[in-house]
């Protein structure tokens, strides 16, 4: 190794020594583009995770509601009363309420809608060479919303995916959601569920959960497509689902931030949005990012701080421990080159140059721009739904959105001068494939 090559390792160990909450990437020295065996990555689900996924559903599948109470008592320790909560129930629970959560609630619930009425699709018509074609938009007739809970509870989500449903025009949107240790929901997931429209609550949640949305039970009725974060489990069990049910959006699983900032922000701010994340809990990712090696440290120090006292402190460490990472990269350049590759479910870039060198992102969930643009803002309030891509399939998937809703439909109209206009071309193309059927039934109109 040269002198060089040995005080570059030399540095990287003495800053490693010094960072005590999060895993150091020193990226200062990278020679090339950054490839994914550049980077730690999560570890894909094991097998016997698998299995035990695949277990669940298929009990569900032939068991029904008996399954469904035995798997709850198994995994939650909770025996279920009734399986639906109806609108009445929803209702009370939001006239109870603290009106200032209840006020909250509704404000989320408004500003969720306005983005998405913005975002309705039109019908589109074209009309050539004697052909018309009309593309519809339909919405499926129901939809199911997973909502986690267990340790936490999640009424944002309940607005993040059925008020999105509702706008798209889903006739028919129900929650499954895991139940407290009583069997009942907590008042504000109910309340946020009569906020957003919801027409029946399942207290039922996990892989069983997944199962009985997509294959029903004596009491679930299945939908047609099931949307919403959660767990690994969930997670897996909405892939395996998928040939039978449609899978909104992505692969939404555990949560995940990239946090770009340097000296310009206070280290606070990032420290606790590194946080924010993380409290999600286990099998998270959680990226800071910077080209300062003091900030890095002063970052870390303050994250350091904010965890020892911190009410979620176990579930930010079980995020931190396994996928806690401060990256020290060359140049903002390489921040969103890095950034592009992991591709985060939440991307801040807090620091000055933010807006600017969002232009050049090309893989997250979404990107909050600006010193005080905590991904907080996304879980709640800013309107574009929290539930997002994770996993790295930001390179490929959207967040939530309408189309998760909807079905294109054509309809092609063939008017009387068709078959001369572009007849032609079908028999062409139908006679250098072999399939004589195709071009005939173009030609015996035209000899008619």
């Amino acid at each position: 190794m040269s002198e060089s090559g040995k005080k570059v390792v030399l540095e990287s160990q003495e800053l490693m020594q010094q960072v005590r909450t999060l895993h150091l990437v020193d990226l200062r020295h990278h020679e090339g583009p950054l490839r994914t065996s550049d980077i730690p990555r999560p570890q894909a689900p094991a097998h016997e995770t698998l299995e035990r996924v695949r277990a669940i559903i298929d009990e569900v599948r032939v068991g029904g509601d008996r399954a469904l109470r035995s798997l709850t008592l198994r995994f939650d320790g909770v025996e279920l009363g009734a399986l639906t909560i109806d609108r009445p129930m929803m209702e009370e629970a939001y006239h109870t309420l603290e009106p200032r959560l209840a006020q909250a609630l509704t404000v989320a619930h408004r500003r969720i809608q306005q983005v998405y009425e913005a975002e309705l699709p039109t019908s589109a018509r074209v009309a050539s060479d004697g052909i018309t074609v009309v593309r519809h938009n339909i919405a499926v007739a129901s939809a199911g919303c997973y909502v986690p809970g267990g340790a936490a509870r999640y009424p944002s989500t309940v607005l993040h995916t059925a008020t999105v449903a509702k706008v798209a025009g889903v006739e028919r949107v129900v929650v499954a959601t895991p139940p407290q240790s009583d069997g009942s929901v907590d008042q504000a997931t109910l309340a946020a569920c009569f906020v957003a429209g919801v027409d029946a609550l399942y207290p039922i949640g996990g892989a069983q959960a997944i199962a009985a949305l997509a294959y029903g039970t004596e009491t679930v009725v299945p939908v047609d497509t099931i949307v919403g974060p959660g767990n690994l489990y969930v997670a897996l069990a909405k892939a395996q689902v998928a040939l039978d049910t449609g899978i909104g959006s992505s692969f939404a699983g555990p949560s995940e931030v990239l946090v770009v900032a340097d000296a310009t922000v206070d280290p606070r701010y990032a420290a606790v949005d590194l946080a924010v994340q993380a409290e999600h809990g286990p099998h998270g990712l959680a990226w800071l990012v910077t080209w300062d090696e003091d900030y890095l440290l002063e970052v870390d120090a303050a994250l350091h701080e904010y965890v020892a006292s911190s009410s979620r402190l176990e579930a930010i460490r079980s995020t931190l421990i396994d996928n806690g990472f401060a990256a020290l990269v060359s140049s903002r350049e390489q921040a969103i080159e890095l950034a592009n590759l992991i591709a985060p479910e939440h991307l801040e870039l807090l620091h000055r140059d933010g807006e600017q060198d969002s232009a050049y992102v090309r893989n997250a969930g979404v990107v909050f721009v600006g010193a005080d643009a905590t991904a907080a803002f996304g879980d709640y309030v800013a309107g574009p739904s929290h539930v997002l891509p994770t996993y790295g399939t930001a390179r490929f998937a959207s967040g939530l959105g309408l189309e998760d809703f909807l079905r294109r439909q054509h309809t092609v109209i063939i008017g009387p001068t068709a078959i001369d206009e572009i007849g032609w071309a079908v028999e062409e193309i139908a006679n250098v494939e072999g399939l004589t059927a195709h071009g005939e039934s173009i030609a015996i109109r035209r000899r008619s």
